[in-house]
């Protein structure tokens, strides 16, 4: 797998090793491989299950370099494949070479690939066995609808955003949601990035989708509201652990107030792993997750209105987990040592904008706290202080 790898290599001698391995299952290359690269190695590999493309673009400029007619007789030679990924600098009208394996594939990734509803959707078409889809937001609430009208075998689901600033303007919405709610109705995981999101929509997905055990829902907008009715998204979030009983890990972010936690904490008695972003309005909202999620295992906090009370109410739940990490809130210092003197067997790090004084603050930008067998660490940078 070098798909991670950012430096060119020797593709020769990627070649010559790809050819000596008849075993050889799974190859992911680079963006540094064309398609008339990828087309040798899959000649040499047609036993191949697992393909990252890498660039799936030609090395001469468009228009002379290889054609579709002449990459497609790769991926029809190449039946085994059943998971595919790459496309990481992918020239559109080369889609049409991987027809030939689409109604094999388990697994689809091109989230790398900023391509649209018209370019994803014929192949969407013809992949009825897909059970996991990786894609970005580019392909939008259409694009989605095709998804959920195509593969109902669909278990796992991410949408990531092209632009993850929070003024940004997503391409998928409720609607988007809804659709694959109503479609893919064995989903098991699910992670969304949107702007936009209904109450509604999210209800629909718990009442579809019962079986979720992963949904990070991820509205990058500040306190955003229901965009329809303008209340807060409580009743969503509600409905999604009230019916989702398998639910293990959860995002929410959105308009949230203490009632979503309250709910969260009645009846999220299995979530382990949470991440809470722009949320709750109190530090009630922690107390209600501390006392109620008593699997907790890892909390995640950023820019959310809470405070060393909110902190202190986890004190005895905090040996249970494996870390609590606060970004953004509104702790104190003062706060944070009462936790490390009433906790001696915990790790507690404290992280600080640097300022040219070096004077420290009241406030605290960052807290992790952790368990450690080995005790607290000695390779902390000089941001970072350990009490």
């Amino acid at each position: 797998m070098f798909d991670c790898v950012g430096a060119p290599f020797n593709f020769e001698a990627l070649e010559a090793l790809v050819a000596r391995s008849p075993s050889l299952r799974r190859l992911r290359v680079n963006h540094h491989v064309s398609v008339e690269q990828l087309r040798r190695l899959m000649a040499r590999a047609p036993q191949l299950t697992h393909l990252g493309t890498g660039a799936f673009r030609p090395e001469a400029p468009q228009g002379e370099g290889m054609s579709v007619s002449e990459l497609a007789p790769s991926f029809a030679a190449s039946t085994s494949i059943v998971c595919l990924s790459g496309f990481q600098e992918v020239n559109p009208e080369y889609l049409p070479a991987i027809y030939p394996v689409c109604g094999n594939l388990t697994s689809l990734n091109v989230s790398f690939a900023s391509l649209t509803a018209e370019d994803l959707t014929p192949v969407i078409r013809q992949c009825h066995k897909l059970q996991t889809f990786w894609v970005l937001d580019t392909v939008g609430d259409e694009g989605l609808r095709a998804v959920a009208e195509t593969c109902s075998d669909l278990r796992e689901l991410r949408v990531f955003p092209l632009d993850a600033t929070e003024d940004s303007d997503g391409s998928v919405s409720d609607v988007g949601l809804q659709a694959i709610s109503e479609g893919c109705r064995k989903l098991e995981s699910i992670l969304y990035f949107c702007q936009r999101m209904t109450n509604a929509a999210v209800v629909a997905m718990s009442n579809n989708c019962p079986d979720l055990v992963v949904f990070r829902l991820c509205i990058m907008g500040r306190h955003r509201p229901d965009r329809i009715t303008g209340e807060p998204m409580d009743d969503g979030f509600g409905a999604i652990v009230k019916n989702c009983k398998k639910l293990t890990r959860l995002s929410v972010s959105g308009l949230l107030t203490d009632k979503a936690f309250a709910y969260i904490g009645q009846y999220g008695k299995l979530i382990k792993t949470l991440s809470l972003a722009f949320s709750g309005n109190s530090d009630l909202s922690l107390q209600f997750l501390f006392e109620g999620c008593t699997r907790l295992q890892k909390l995640e906090v950023r820019d959310s209105p809470f405070s060393d009370r909110g902190l202190l109410c986890g004190l005895d739940y905090f040996y249970n987990m494996r870390f609590l990490w606060m970004n953004s809130c509104r702790l104190t210092m003062r706060g944070c040592r009462e936790v490390a003197q009433r906790m001696p067997n915990l790790v507690v790090e404290v992280m600080e904008e640097q300022n040219e004084d070096k004077v420290e603050t009241e406030t605290v930008d960052k807290l992790y706290l952790y368990r450690s067998l080995a005790g607290p660490r000695g390779d902390a940078p000089p941001l970072v202080k350990i009490l």
